[in-house]
């Protein structure tokens, strides 16, 4: 009788709280939505719709304007995108991940003592992808001149209001940016007062960035002037940046601060334009990129869900905060040992670790009653026909626990920001972007005025930990990023990513569940509290093995977790933590096809903003 009783409190208790009003309203529009990290970005979006381009320009255009404020990237990152072509019916991955450079090799790193590549300088950075990829998805996919799309961020190089959030990282982070002189002279606007990082509000100037995207609008230019058509221009900006004077600047100053990246390096590394990985969820496509990123996990959770009833539990329930711990816990295992660089192995079993069959396999491995600490890899190889060529890798697996408290620097390991950009329009274009990289505290390559990446760190140097995601000069590391695309009946139904390292799809999945399974609105379902697990290895920062290791039945709550709920979770064996806000920052878009309008959902969470028209 009591636990009837708990249960109908707990229906009662959140059929309440997501009929209140969300503390920020739904975003709605018939024309055109554009969301992202920070207001000025949004508004770049924004304008650019205003001057009729599509959903294609306007998320580029978001996202130059994001990484020239630092929103937590800069141009030398990385950009993963899903794009719908309402032109074709079909949805297209954007790979635009730098590669490990020359002398990037397991032996090269371990000779200086690492155990992981380092988080931070020159050593841990990647070719850049982000000017790569922006020029790719605007010259196939865009209506608008580079020159037009660059015009918002080229006037924030010239000078914007710098925000709290990114002077405040600067202050903080200032004794590293000390070390690297290029990124000391853009950064300390005050060098030697008591603050030196730009003041809240100050006119935040980037004279470098500013004319190395000049350059790349004057090869476009300059390439229209010759009678090139608008795609062949955009490339030749493309190519001023990866084999021009911009290159050899970057490699310069690269290899002068200690870093690895060539000319050769940025000339031969080219965007990837993919085929996506999706599973049917109750009717609903979801996709995701390939396995250079963790959201393929998001995938694979879903897979395992469908064999419960989700609804009957309760939003929230012990039940339903225990099955998706579970889940997510059985992905990541798999996410940590068998994700890498599809480019440098055809041997990863992603037919079998999606199937269906494989999923059912999983799901019974879930205890009703308690957590499991020890859920490890699963072998999805005999679910494609196939034996594992690695069954010696996983018998060698490093074992043992992450036993350092839950404090300021473990969460920023384990959530480490970026932004999102969501962007879709009324001729059915539909865009979704992650993109990440360079942030705060980054080294600035010379006079470009360009964060370089931190993406090495993502990489491992022991085979037994992951044997796809062992460093190596040419590939890509396995990254957190992962923005999301779901189809419904043939049309767009929701798009929707979020930043923080590895909670991000743990957050996307319940965003997703909250709408589906739970009849949220978009914006309800942005701000609705999550859960998080720690039972996974990070994948960024910590320089030891221990650093990264799982914390199994560590758990994230909400504030307002009911206390029957938190002694049951006791009971089942969890470690409980809790924030007031656990959902995100989640950006997404629902497509509404009732009444053929967009309502758009932007985090509570940050500072992330949306415009709807």
């Amino acid at each position: 009788m009591r636990v009837f009783l708990s249960f109908l409190l707990l229906i009662t208790t959140c059929i309440s709280s997501m009929s209140q009003q969300t503390q920020k309203p739904p975003l709605h529009g018939k024309n055109w939505m554009a969301i992202t990290g920070k207001p000025l970005a949004a508004e770049a979006g924004a304008m650019i719709f205003q001057k009729g381009g599509n959903a294609v320009d306007a998320a580029c255009a978001m996202l130059a304007a994001t990484c020239t404020m630092w929103d937590v990237l800069s141009w030398g990152g990385e950009t993963q995108a899903l794009i719908y072509n309402p032109k074709t019916g079909k949805v297209i991955a954007i790979n635009a991940l730098g590669i490990a450079p020359t002398g990037a090799t397991v032996d090269f790193f371990k000779k200086k003592g690492y155990n992981f590549p380092p988080e931070y300088g020159p050593l841990a950075a990647v070719t850049p992808g982000t000017p790569g990829g922006l020029c790719t998805m605007l010259a196939e996919y865009g209506t608008m001149s580079l020159k037009e799309v660059l015009a918002p961020a080229m006037q924030m190089a010239d000078g914007y209001p710098m925000d709290a959030q990114t002077a405040n990282s600067i202050e903080k982070n200032k004794d590293q940016i000390k070390q690297w002189p290029y990124s000391k002279q853009v950064f300390l606007t005050h060098a030697g007062q008591k603050t030196e990082a730009p003041e809240a509000g100050e006119i935040f100037r980037q004279a470098d960035l500013l004319q190395t995207l000049q350059k790349m609008v004057d090869a476009e230019q300059d390439a229209l002037k010759k009678g090139k058509n608008r795609k062949e221009a955009i490339y030749a900006a493309y190519d001023r940046f990866y084999k021009g004077d911009i290159a050899k600047e970057f490699a310069r100053s690269c290899q002068e601060q200690g870093g690895l990246i060539t000319q050769e390096d940025l000339a031969k590394w080219k965007v990837m334009t993919e085929e996506p990985l999706k599973v049917n969820y109750k009717g609903i496509d979801v996709y995701k990129l390939q396995q250079w990123t963790q959201g393929p996990s998001m995938l694979q959770a879903l897979n395992i869900l469908e064999n419960f009833d989700l609804k009957s539990m309760g939003y929230n329930s012990t039940r339903y905060i225990h099955t998706l711990y579970q889940a997510m816990n059985l992905a990541f295992a798999d996410r940590d040992f068998y994700y890498g660089d599809p480019y440098f192995s055809k041997d990863q079993p992603m037919k079998g670790l999606l199937s269906k069959e494989y999923a059912k396999e999983r799901a019974k491995l879930i205890h009703p009653d308690r957590n499991d600490p020890k859920i490890g890899p699963g072998d999805p190889y005999p679910f494609e026909g196939k034996t594992n060529p690695f069954i010696q890798n996983l018998r060698q697996r490093i074992f043992g626990f992450n036993e350092n408290p839950i404090d300021e620097n473990y969460l920023d390991q384990l959530r480490r920001g970026t932004t999102s950009i969501e962007a879709a329009d009324k001729e059915g274009w539909v865009v979704s972007v992650t993109p990440s990289g360079g942030w705060v505290p980054a080294c600035i390559a010379g006079h470009t005025g360009v964060g370089m990446s931190q993406r090495m760190q993502s990489f491992v140097l022991d085979s037994a930990l992951n044997p796809f995601n062992v460093v190596e000069p040419g590939k890509r590391p396995r990254v957190t990023l992962t923005p999301t695309l779901a189809m419904k009946d043939g049309k767009p139904f929701l798009a929707f990513a979020v930043q923080g390292g590895d909670t991000q799809d743990q957050n996307l999945l319940q965003c997703f569940l909250n709408i589906v399974e739970f009849g949220m609105t978009v914006q309800e379902a942005v701000e609705a509290a999550n859960i998080n697990t720690n039972q996974l290895w990070l994948s960024l920062g910590g320089t030891q093995v221990n650093d990264r290791k799982p914390k199994p039945g560590s758990i994230l709550l909400n504030t307002n977790t009911p206390d029957w709920i938190r002694k049951e979770l006791k009971q089942m064996g969890y470690t409980l933590s809790f924030e007031d806000r656990t959902s995100g920052p989640i950006n997404a878009i629902y497509f509404d096809w009732k009444h053929g309008s967009f309502w758009g959902g932007s985090s509570n969470h940050g500072e992330d903003y949306g415009i709807g028209w």
